[in-house]
């Protein structure tokens, strides 16, 4: 506790010191590797010939809610006639620090991240939900939204061009001051939140306990609707190993859940339970001589309709377009220009769709949308949002698809990078039509803008 205390106290001396403030540049004809340079110091960088594009006090504005947000999101406004081929790759490969890169190039904006960070289907998503807005709002926006769902943490380049010494005397006697006088009562404080912290999680995992109780039994129907029997006229051998696993996942989900202590360990039921409806769509396209479905999520409105078949436009109220996996019959609706059938589940507000149902939804949903699907699907939901928190992380467990966890954002990695991450989505990867370039942010990859 005295270690966290001393933690907690320094920290609060380092968030006095003078954030890093938005770089523009010198010359009217700045290199890439200036760029990349300014941007090692200070997450923003606006060139002068395009100062028009955003002033120095919305700039230094935005390079101050970048590093108090401590995320490696790195900023470019330039002119139009700025020189396009390869940009991202050059751009991230001056800084030399992964992270997330976003350039406003005249009237066009795109991004890029390594993936480590960010993934593409994230990207993607941010980068449509800003697009036509002016500089000011949409780099704005932009910012809000990446540094709630993107990981990793601002350089250690940021932090060293920050002005001021070292920690004074007064200081540090301040930090003593606070260890004398906050010592005596934290054991008592820790006791507290640790029966408070175990009671939300208690109650949590009772919420989810019906929800994913309805997940096996709807599991187990499907099971006897489709009423095979392994020594059935035209059962062959691949027929009898889908329908076992089908049965193992089955019998794995149950146990999992009358195991579970806490939340994050629902994750590891309905990973069960998604292997076990995709063993049941092979077996059923085997017995029925179809082709064998392709391996895709569950349909994110209701995993329990199984496996998608394509992936389909879908807006959530107050939010923004996203492509989203879906089951055949809800991409029928969503075509027809209908809602889809929603998983909904109780919450004090009344019935709710699982992604405005609150954090305890993120175990369920992160054991059926693994891989790094999550950030994109939820971005801008309740749930997206809690995902992306630290707090949630320690509350919850982290490494649901690519929230938190794993995360190398901030490290200085110079050119020693998979430029296949930077790859555009629709080919081209220029900048242009009406200032979608590329498809509309992604991974860092050959052709640049």
């Amino acid at each position: 506790m005295l270690f966290a205390l001393v933690l907690a106290a320094l920290a609060a001396l380092a968030a006095t010191a003078p954030p890093a403030s938005a770089t523009t540049g010198t010359t009217t004809a700045t290199s890439v590797s200036a760029i990349g340079q300014a941007l090692r110091r200070s997450p923003v960088y606006v060139d002068p010939a395009a100062a028009a594009q955003l002033s120095a006090k919305d700039a230094d504005a935005l390079a101050d809610r970048i590093t108090k947000a401590d995320k490696p999101l790195f900023v470019a406004v330039l002119p139009a006639d700025y020189p396009k081929q390869d940009l991202f790759t050059k751009l991230r490969t001056a800084t030399g620090i992964t992270g997330v890169y976003a350039v406003r190039l005249g009237d066009a904006f795109d991004a890029r991240a390594d993936s480590s960070v960010l993934p593409k289907a994230a990207v993607r998503n941010l980068v449509t939900t800003v697009q036509g807005e002016d500089a000011r709002a949409q780099l704005s926006d932009f910012t809000a939204a990446a540094v709630t769902n993107m990981g990793g943490s601002a350089p250690s380049t940021w932090r060293s061009a920050d002005d001021g010494g070292g920690v004074s005397s007064t200081a540090l006697i301040t930090v003593g001051a606070v260890l004398v006088a906050g010592g005596a009562g934290a054991y008592t404080l820790v006791r507290r939140n640790r029966r408070r912290h175990a009671q939300e999680q208690r109650a949590a995992l009772e919420k989810l306990r019906v929800v994913v109780d309805e997940d096996i039994t709807a599991f187990g129907e499907e099971l006897d609707r489709l009423d095979f029997h392994p020594a059935e006229a035209g059962a062959d051998d691949a027929m009898r190993a889908d329908y076992e696993r089908s049965l193992d996942a089955y019998e794995q989900a149950k146990s999992l859940m009358g195991a579970a202590t806490r939340p994050e360990d629902v994750r590891g039921v309905t990973q069960a339970l998604e292997d076990g409806r995709f063993s049941l769509a092979q077996l059923a396209a085997r017995r029925e001589g179809r082709p064998l479905p392709e391996r895709r999520a569950p349909c994110f409105f209701d995993p329990r309709h199984g496996p998608s078949v394509t992936d389909a436009a879908w807006t959530p109220p107050g939010g923004a377009a996203r492509e989203v996996p879906v089951c055949a019959a809800d991409a029928t609706r969503l075509a027809d220009g209908r809602d889809p059938v929603m998983r909904e589940v109780d919450t004090d507000q009344g019935r709710r769709p699982y992604w405005d149902a609150g954090p305890a939804y993120g175990p369920w949903a992160g054991g059926y949308f693994g891989g790094g699907l999550l950030p994109g699907l939820l971005v801008g939901t309740v749930l997206g949002s809690m995902m992306a928190t630290p707090a949630y992380a320690a509350d919850y467990g982290s490494g649901y698809g690519d929230f938190g966890g794993g995360y190398e954002g901030g490290d200085l990695s110079g050119s020693d990078f998979d430029s296949g991450d930077f790859g555009d989505f629709g080919g081209g990867g220029d900048f242009g039509g009406g200032g979608d370039f590329g498809g509309g942010g992604g991974d860092f990859g050959g052709g640049g803008f």
